[in-house]
């Protein structure tokens, strides 16, 4: 079991933990510019994550349905799960485009954009947000391979997409001075290169399973309503987290253009611990989901175990990096005096975050795997509310707006925290029979 986790969990790691790269790049694009492009960047970038983590269900409805499937050798449901998974990405891309800028103007809204970032932040949405097709499509794809026990595929995908974007992006902004579009083009360029990619991957290994395909079966109501039901109830999950990544980004940057940056490169910290753990969470949705589907409850109960164990072991790794390396992480990010100086106090944060935040992540794909979507959909929605009740809480007893960051990352953690307490609790009092 050890082994099949390393197997998936490995691949995973290395192609989850180049993703916060781009971003971590971006930002250090921006940085040697001034702290306004850092804020700048780091909004829009919030505000399509806000956008594509409620659409995150693609992936992992997708992974739990194909893996639970595959346990049970289905290759009707399994090519059926893509299908149907594909229909509804094209379908809701379709519908961001066309809505783009009533969409742009809610986000900048709520991301509280002032006057003098407005003009960059809104040039670099109404750039990325032609990659919505593409991007909306290789979710399902990395969602799908997963479900299939198949990490080498995203991997390849991961990098082909990250090492394009990077490349491209750092020629746009450096050789042709294009700032925030630079580092938007390469976004969208990179995604539909890896959209190319996958279908490539596809065609070459799975092709077969399309012998499976029945057009009356993909669209019968019944299964294509419990498709339905199962990404329902992710979207509703997800949008609770966008709710407080997007709160704790609205309220820096009420804080000024300082406070902004400050929290948008220690927002990188987290990036890397929930992409690296994220490894262990992909994982344990594959195994759990394909033992689940075989019927074999003491292997899904001792994946579910060992996921956690090597999740730990990762998190604990995080921390001491962090409290060896977060200095020096902080000028990788910025050249600039004033924002490093203002960084480094809240560097213990960083420290603690990986022990706090990583059970979380890890019985979301154990959740995943079980396809226990109403467990995740009720533990997020509590979670938020203990969130928000912390930071008002906290703000009511320290208005003075020094301790904004403080309190802000207080209740971040609190967050995390309530979110895994919630899910251990959900699984000790119902195991396996958990929906």
């Amino acid at each position: 079991m050890n082994k099949e986790i390393l197997k998936l969990a490995i691949p995973n790691i290395i192609s989850n933990i180049s993703v916060p790269l781009i971003s971590s790049v971006d930002t250090a694009l921006m940085g040697g510019l001034s702290a306004l492009h850092i804020g700048a960047v780091g909004l829009g970038a919030m505000i399509f994550n806000f956008v594509y983590w409620n659409f995150g269900f693609l992936r992992m409805g997708t992974t739990g349905m194909t893996a639970q499937a595959y346990g049970k050798r289905d290759n009707a449901k399994i090519i059926h799960t893509w299908c149907r998974a594909l229909l509804l990405a094209l379908i809701l891309s379709f519908l961001i485009l066309l809505f783009q800028y009533p969409l742009g103007s809610l986000g900048f809204t709520l991301m509280n954009v002032s006057d003098h970032q407005y003009s960059l932040v809104s040039e670099y949405f109404f750039i990325r947000i032609w990659a919505a097709p593409a991007t909306l499509i290789l979710i399902v794809m990395m969602g799908w391979f997963f479900g299939m026990q198949n990490a080498i595929y995203p991997l390849l995908l991961t990098l082909i997409i990250n090492i394009t974007n990077i490349f491209v992006s750092y020629i746009l902004v450096t050789q042709y001075d294009m700032g925030v579009a630079g580092v938007a083009y390469g976004t969208v360029i990179a995604q539909y290169f890896g959209v190319i990619t996958a279908f490539v991957l596809f065609t070459y290994k799975y092709k077969n399973l399309l012998l499976s395909y029945n057009s009356k079966l993909m669209l019968a109501t019944k299964e294509f309503l419990k498709f339905l039901s199962i990404n329902t109830d992710i979207f509703l999950r997800t949008l609770c987290l966008t709710l407080a990544f997007g709160f704790f980004y609205s309220k820096s940057a009420s804080a000024g253009s300082i406070t902004l940056a400050v929290n948008t490169i220690l927002m990188q910290f987290l990036n890397w611990m929930s992409f690296g753990v994220d490894g262990f969470a992909y994982a344990a949705e594959s195994l759990v989901g394909k033992y689940k589907g075989a019927g074999n409850t003491k292997a899904t109960k001792r994946s579910i175990k060992l996921s956690m164990v090597w999740g730990m072991g990762l998190a604990l790794f995080f921390s001491i990096f962090y409290a060896i390396f977060g200095e020096t992480l902080v000028y990788v990010f910025t050249n600039k005096p004033i924002v490093i100086k203002a960084t480094i106090p809240y560097l213990w944060w960083m420290i603690w975050l990986p022990i706090i935040g990583t059970p979380c992540y890890i019985w979301d794909g154990i959740f995943v795997g079980l396809t226990a979507v109403k467990a995740m959909r009720n533990s997020m929605s509590i979670a938020l509310l203990v969130y928000l009740l912390c930071f008002y809480s906290l703000s009511y007893l320290y208005p003075d707006t020094k301790m904004l960051s403080e309190i802000l990352w207080f209740s971040l953690l609190s967050f995390l925290a309530a979110r895994g307490i919630l899910m251990w609790l959900y699984y000790y009092s119902k195991g396996l029979k958990i929906v």
